[in-house]
């Protein structure tokens, strides 16, 4: 017998897309809040480097962020329903591509 599958609607990718949107803009404020005391906010300075502080703070947010983005799909996977679970996934790579992205706005 063929393998029948509910997949889930429209409806259910964009509420999937508002979760993702509003864990990102949420989990951002918390590690940019969490990792204000590291780096420099002046880039170009001339008596001393700022590479290796911004360097200590680009990691911590990266770490960060990946362990918080992990939880929530370990979480999400045992209580989402079996049709939705095939969404996270995607929004899982979606949220790994956004840690590097969201690096523009933590350094500007």
């Amino acid at each position: 017998m063929a393998d029948i599958r509910e997949k889930s609607g429209p409806l259910a990718l964009l509420a999937g897309f508002a979760g993702f949107v509003a864990f990102e803009v949420v989990v951002y404020y918390v590690l940019r809040y969490l990792t204000s005391g590291l780096g420099e906010s002046d880039q170009l300075q001339t008596d001393h480097t700022t590479i290796v502080s911004n360097w200590v703070k680009t990691m911590a947010f990266l770490v960060l962020h990946l362990a918080l983005v992990i939880g929530a799909v370990l979480m999400l996977s045992n209580r989402l329903p079996r049709r939705y679970r095939g969404q996270l996934m995607g929004w899982f790579y979606c949220s790994l591509l956004m840690s590097f992205i969201l690096l523009i706005p933590l350094f500007s």
